[in-house]
């Protein structure tokens, strides 16, 4: 009887160790859950590398001329700095152009009425890091 009582004692111990990893697996399910809702709430990254400016176009030129200025410019004076005729039809033009990106939050930004900046700007302005890039620790969530 007494083999018979050493080997039950194995069988509970083991039992008891897949109760405990079972238990751990369980956490281990509500950090994936809780990390999958908070995920929800951050936004998508609308970057900068999401819309990508063909070389040589008016959009591209106004971007390069705003980084050179390194501020938020008037249309009139974009249109000035592009070598374009300030009238009515080509400001309409360009500050449509610039209105969607803004609208998609991509590349540019509109700080005043047909005013035009970078979101760029805006990152460096504030003191953020460039990138804007936040990391989370490595032992976020785990228990100490």
């Amino acid at each position: 009887m007494h083999i018979r009582e050493q080997v039950q004692k194995l069988i509970d111990r083991k039992q008891q160790e897949i109760r405990d990893l079972e238990l751990q697996i369980e956490k281990a399910k509500a950090y994936i859950q809780a990390l999958q809702d908070s995920m929800r709430f951050i936004p998508r990254d609308s970057t900068q590398g999401d819309a990508i400016l063909r070389p040589g176009t008016a959009l591209a030129k106004a971007r390069d001329i705003l980084r050179a200025h390194n501020r938020p410019m008037h249309i009139t004076e974009i249109l000035k700095a592009l070598n374009e005729p300030v009238d009515k039809k080509h400001r309409l033009s360009l500050s449509g152009s610039l209105s969607s990106y803004v609208r998609n939050s991509q590349i540019f930004t509109r700080p005043a009425p047909n005013t035009f900046g970078l979101i760029e700007m805006n990152k460096s302005a504030n003191g953020s890091e460039e990138s804007g890039e936040f990391e989370v620790p490595e032992d976020f969530g785990e228990e100490k």
